[in-house]
């Protein structure tokens, strides 16, 4: 009984979804995180003049709300998912790189390229994940290679 929930769940989910849920989770988590015990806001000096560092906090929890939503959807249709997925850490690295081109917080950078890398561009990478099983280009044959 158990395997066959688990086969009904994968095929719901197919090879997009447990991305989606899994990173929808942890967005909400962090946003959760930066509510009950914010860090410090250096660096994201631009953020919290616009607003305070809680409601940027909820950009996270709708964010990872809509990705997990996005989960449980067809393919196509989760491409709001992948979105919402990319819209915090794109903003948290563009501020903080911010701040380290203006000089006010030079670990920025670093902090931009952690955010871009390991946020953003898995994200993005996930995104072009098809739905099948089967590959969208040729393999490649690498010339002495057997096969």
């Amino acid at each position: 009984m158990r395997a066959a929930v688990v086969r009904r769940l994968r095929a719901r989910l197919g090879r997009r979804g447990p991305f989606l849920l899994f990173m929808g989770i942890g967005k909400v988590c962090w946003g959760l995180g930066l509510i009950v015990q914010p860090p410090n806001p250096a660096g994201l000096e631009l953020l919290t003049g616009i607003a305070p560092l809680h409601c940027w906090a909820w950009v996270w929890v709708i964010a990872g709300t809509v990705t997990f939503g996005s989960a449980w959807v067809q393919f196509g249709q989760d491409r709001f998912g992948f979105l919402a997925a990319s819209v915090p850490p794109a903003l948290w690295a563009f501020v903080y790189g911010w701040s380290a081109l203006l000089g006010t917080y030079p670990r920025g950078i670093f902090i931009f390229l952690w955010y871009i890398t390991s946020h953003c561009g898995v994200i993005w990478c996930a995104s072009r994940v098809p739905p099948g099983g089967g590959r969208t280009r040729p393999a490649v044959r690498v010339e002495g290679s057997p096969g």
